[in-house]
């Protein structure tokens, strides 16, 4: 009996720092890390021609040490209802927020008030962006509206806390924080949301020069003519060459730097922008500049993010909590890298519609997994937490869990297709419309007037959505297919109100 007594003092010495006293070591943990505006292409672990030249190496920890999906797909591709649709599992007209400047119902149910019912612990940090005092939480310090990239104002409980320095790296800070003094006899749930890589991108002081004898390889449609579809794509107001402004070009700094941080920021971009301005490009010239300036911001803020991310799963493992931690990586959509000459989001087109997820969970993922054959989407995200923790799922819940696929299952009735549907009319000229994709041919409706259009695109054939096929004789079986299921999954998901 003495020998048992030291052995067991030995391991709960030996323990991790504040960590032998975990409560329900067999409930998962579960860090859900988001951000805003993260394109696949810009995420190494997805290939693609920036891996080498901008590579993600703590996100790519991710999924090698467990699962990437390849066909995560947004129902709504915008900021805030796509977190609205994380947070009820329900579409965008259910759970009332439809698009950016609506105000979300904190009263429904949402993931985290079922969590907390379920014992958990629960924590929000970081961008928030419903327009609503989050509820659900245990703890919450979230950035107002859209937030900025230096200096940040945190609505921390309900008060208003200013905090100096990189927005992702406070972000980072924080969540490390709250982990460090959580209350340790509970599992938890924790919401670590980004703003970065939303514009406008204002990239961090220590990575300023970053990328400056690099030239980013051009997408193959930045000079698209949107020609071969229908009028839709040509009313847009999300250009490279024409839209950007000069506060996301940084022409024009958006935050509200200390002199010491304006000091620093101003020396690095100003004789750039004097040098461009003097040089007064056109045409071609110009697009190509703006387009420099623009991903290599873009990438610029990623990279912070990408050390963030790496700061939290080093928490993890030092502390002996890696093992008994569902991780998830996902952003709110995909997001325009010059593609079809274009910034921002919105479409249902694949830059848009596909989003990173990532998933580690050691002991039930299978390090180094990739699902590129099953349709998921952020409508999951609820019900999979769920199902990890071993909590009830509600039934009016529109997602299904993708547990099984972690666990490297392949149920027989996963869903074939998948609807999705944009609401902000006009937003950066982007049309009301809805469609369906079964992974190889989509099926888009622009239902108002004047536009009253319908695409039909081949993904196999015509990866980039240049060509609609819509009314050809070659794809009638396949068209009539897509307008059956479009109803039909209309139908399902309750879309009941007039378009």
């Amino acid at each position: 009996m003495r020998f048992l007594f030291f052995i067991t003092l030995l391991l709960c010495v030996s323990a991790p720092p504040h960590e032998a006293r975990s409560a329900e070591p067999h409930r998962p943990n579960i860090l859900f890390l988001f951000t805003d505006d993260h394109a696949t292409q810009a995420l190494s672990a997805y290939g693609g021609p920036l891996a080498e030249i901008a590579p993600t190496p703590h996100l790519d920890r991710i999924a090698e040490e467990g699962m990437l999906f390849r066909k995560c797909y947004v129902t709504n591709s915008l900021c805030g209802p796509s977190r609205a649709v994380v947070l009820t599992g329900k579409y965008s007209h259910l759970n009332g927020f439809r698009q950016n400047g609506d105000t979300f119902d904190g009263s429904q149910q949402t993931l985290p008030k079922l969590l907390q019912e379920a014992g958990y612990q629960t924590a929000m940090i970081g961008k928030w962006h419903l327009g609503s005092t989050p509820t659900g939480f245990d703890h919450y310090e979230v950035l107002k509206g859209q937030g900025q990239y230096y200096n940040p104002l945190l609505i921390t409980n309900g008060e208003n806390v200013k905090h100096t320095g990189y927005t992702t790296d406070i972000i980072g800070d924080r969540t490390l924080e709250w982990l460090e003094n959580r209350d340790r006899d509970k599992p938890f749930f924790l919401m670590s949301q980004h703003k970065a890589p939303h514009g406008r991108w204002e990239p961090a002081l220590r990575h300023l020069e970053w990328l400056d004898d690099v030239e980013v390889p051009e997408p193959p449609t930045l000079f698209d003519d949107y020609s071969g579809r229908s009028s839709a794509a040509i009313g847009h107001a999300m250009g490279i060459a024409d839209h950007m402004g000069p506060h996301r070009l940084m022409l024009q700094y958006s935050s509200k730097h200390t002199p010491e941080q304006l000091a620093k920021f101003d020396a690095y971009y100003r004789p750039r922008n004097e040098a461009y301005l003097e040089a007064d490009l056109s045409g071609e010239e110009r697009t190509r500049w703006h387009y420099q300036r623009f991903i290599k911001n873009y990438l610029r803020c990623v990279r912070a993010v990408d050390e963030n991310v790496g700061r939290v799963l080093d928490y993890l493992d030092e502390h002996g909590l890696a093992e008994n931690t569902l991780v998830i990586y996902s952003s709110d959509q995909g997001f325009y890298l010059g593609e079809h000459g274009w910034f921002d989001k919105r479409w249902m087109y694949e830059e848009s519609l596909r989003t990173p997820l990532l998933a580690r969970w050691p002991g039930v993922i299978e390090p180094g997994s990739v699902d590129d054959e099953h349709i998921v989407s952020n409508l999951d995200f609820a019900e999979t937490v769920l199902d990890a923790v071993g909590a009830p799922i509600p039934d009016d819940m529109q997602g299904r869990s993708f547990l099984p696929l972690l666990k490297g299952e392949s149920p027989g009735d996963w869903r074939q297709t998948f609807y999705y549907h944009y609401y902000e009319a006009g937003g950066h000229g982007v049309p009301l419309h809805y469609g369906v994709t079964d992974g190889r041919h989509k099926l888009i409706r622009f239902p108002q007037e004047p536009l009253d259009a319908w695409e039909l695109f081949d993904l196999e054939k015509d990866p980039r959505e240049l060509r609609s096929v819509f009314g050809q004789p070659d794809y009638a079986e396949i068209q009539a297919g897509l307008e059956q299921e479009l109803e039909r999954l209309r139908r399902q998901y309750q879309v009941d109100q007039p378009e």
